[in-house]
């Protein structure tokens, strides 16, 4: 086996055992916790950022969760005056 198919399969071990140990318990499938089928929400999840339905396609926040407005106010913020200050 190449060093190459190692890796892949070591990070695909990895990614399958961070997905199945995120999504304990926490209703992540129930559609009532998806608003517009793409915004997580659930108070009773503690998690700031959880994987999206499709595990595949990333991260998502949970926007019961105070601190990820803070998140991304920061995301949009950042950008926003580094581009004014060094213009």
């Amino acid at each position: 086996m190449s060093v190459e198919l190692c890796v892949v399969e070591l990070f695909r071990a990895e990614y399958e055992l961070l997905t199945a140990n995120c999504m304990k318990d926490f209703q992540h499938d129930n559609p009532s916790n998806w608003k517009f089928g793409m915004f997580y929400v659930n108070k009773a999840d503690s998690r700031l950022i959880v994987p999206k339905l499709n595990p595949m396609m990333g991260w998502t926040f949970n926007f019961a969760h105070p601190i990820s407005y803070v998140v991304m106010l920061l995301l949009l913020v950042i950008p926003i005056l580094s581009i004014i200050l060094l213009s």
